[in-house]
């Protein structure tokens, strides 16, 4: 299953918002890869629990990114805490 959404976080997936999505999806079930979207494709994919896999790939504040795992439900959890401005936010 894939899942698109926008980063929402002011500074991008840097820092605290990369640890806080990092741990949510350490704490799935099933592992979830997370690209970025360039052009509309997706690059190459990184573990999202991974903080500097996160980090590494440079998705700014706006851009999109895609979630890839077998469970929706997961896929759904991460995708609202990247709607979120992790840096203001309470996650």
């Amino acid at each position: 299953m894939q899942r698109r959404v926008r980063i929402a976080a002011s500074v991008g997936l840097h820092a605290r918002p990369a640890a806080l999505l990092a741990q949510a999806a350490a704490a799935q079930e099933h592992p979830v890869t997370i690209a970025k979207v360039v052009d509309g494709e997706a690059g190459a994919p990184v573990e999202a629990a991974s903080v500097l896999g996160l980090m590494s790939l440079g998705a700014q504040h706006g851009e999109e990114v895609e979630l890839c795992g077998p469970d929706e439900a997961a896929l759904a959890e991460l995708a609202a805490l990247l709607e979120q401005d992790l840096d203001k936010t309470p996650a």
